[in-house]
């Protein structure tokens, strides 16, 4: 069978195999703005940060209220942090890009040394988790290691080692069990004890992971949400629409979203079953 290359389109096709995942989805939005030209402003940012040199992988809200920081992390291996209040208040024009904002808190990632004084690479931070209770930012970071800092003093407080690839997520809680993943690998941490309590592994990378009670719930390369129990063991793999998921999120009423690639938000009922699924558009 012989075709005709002159005739190849790669943009038609490319927009034909995007339709085609489309048609067994169903496409919901739900907005109380109006996207049309009058007001199309309320939807453009009202400030920037230019807060790394390189992309930004994670930021978090450290605190609340008046008090809150803003943090966030990425290639150059800083964790930055700076006041909401005073973000919130800025009266610059948007062309500063947040540059005129400086920081109140700066982290770095410690360098490593070789065997003949060499200095490593400064690693990346791929994500943050935060507990205020204790004042930590706890870090996954690119040298495999994850990294516990002290908010008042700006220092690593603990370094948990032991995976064999760079950390993807990390998620704190209660400031007694800590997740991390690294490639298909998922590891819960008891932190007073400062051990590996739980190890888990699945067929695709892991993205994100996040606490349910006693249980664990990961995302990642393959459209599946997984729920281990605390032991490691697997509770449930639910089909998502995502083919590779980036984020999980819980409602306090058990409903789940889980957002991926294509734009898509997958929502997910307490019970397992499909509530709705939307895709996100730029306007």
């Amino acid at each position: 069978m012989c075709g005709d290359a002159t005739s190849w389109d790669e943009n038609a096709y490319r927009e034909r195999i995007l339709k085609e995942r489309e048609i067994p989805t169903l496409t919901v939005f739900r907005t109380p703005l109006g996207f049309s030209n009058a007001n199309a402003q309320q939807v453009e940012p009202t400030a920037f940060l230019q807060g790394h040199e390189g992309p930004a992988y994670d930021v978090k809200f450290y605190g609340e209220a008046e008090d809150a920081l803003l943090l966030s992390c990425g290639d150059d291996g800083r964790i930055r942090g700076w006041k909401w209040k005073e973000f919130t208040q800025l009266e610059a024009p948007i062309s500063l890009k947040g540059i005129h904002i400086q920081p109140v808190l700066d982290l770095m990632n410690p360098q490593h040394k070789g065997p003949w004084g060499a200095l490593s690479p400064i690693p990346e931070n791929n994500a943050i988790a935060v507990d205020k209770q204790e004042g930590c930012i706890f870090s996954a970071v690119g040298d495999s290691c994850a990294y516990c800092w002290d908010v008042e003093t700006s220092k690593i407080k603990m370094v948990f080692k032991g995976h064999l690839d760079y950390l993807h997520c990390i998620v704190a809680r209660n400031s007694t069990n800590q997740a991390f993943s690294n490639g298909q690998n998922l590891s819960v941490w008891n932190l007073p004890a400062s051990e590996c309590v739980t190890r888990a592994s699945i067929r695709a990378s892991i993205q994100d992971v996040i606490f349910e009670d006693n249980q664990v719930l990961a995302v990642g390369a393959e459209p599946l949400l997984s729920r281990f129990d605390i032991n490691g063991a697997i509770v449930s793999q639910i089909p998502c629409a995502p083919q590779s998921a980036f984020s999980v999120s819980i409602h306090p009423s058990g409903v789940i979203a889980v957002g991926g690639y294509g734009a898509l938000v997958d929502i997910i009922s307490q019970f397992g079953s499909h509530y709705c699924t939307f895709r996100c558009k730029c306007v």
